[in-house]
């Protein structure tokens, strides 16, 4: 099993179009969803706080914020393995890349979650 096995989300390249798909739908709704709150709502701390405040509305938000890491993901694996042919620097940066996305992740469920 090559590094390269080893740090792709997807077993091939079908996978990671559909996570690439998918997680594009979901950051447009949840972009569209904003924008609309924005263009109907007098927004101020009470009406933002109102809004995340909801069930449904955080984990919306969580979900887009998985879709984030999931698409950054899968566009820097595609993006390194074309451009970055040696193993150990390709790794290094895919391994930064991904701590780096899990703290966002473990940032933004506390912030969304109050932890």
């Amino acid at each position: 099993m090559g590094m390269n096995s080893v740090t792709n989300i997807g077993r091939n390249g079908i996978q990671d179009w559909i996570i690439q798909r998918a997680t594009a739908y979901i950051l447009a709704l949840y972009t569209l969803f904003l924008l609309g709150f924005f263009v109907t709502t007098d927004v101020d701390y009470q009406a933002w706080s109102a809004l995340f405040g909801q069930g449904w509305f955080k984990i919306f938000s969580l979900l887009a914020l998985l879709s984030i890491a999931g698409h950054a993901w899968v566009g820097l694996w595609t993006v390194s393995t074309d451009y970055i042919k040696p193993a150990m620097p390709r790794f290094l940066l895919q391994a930064a890349c991904v701590l780096v996305m899990f703290v966002y992740v473990v940032w933004g469920i506390q912030i969304l979650w109050g932890l």
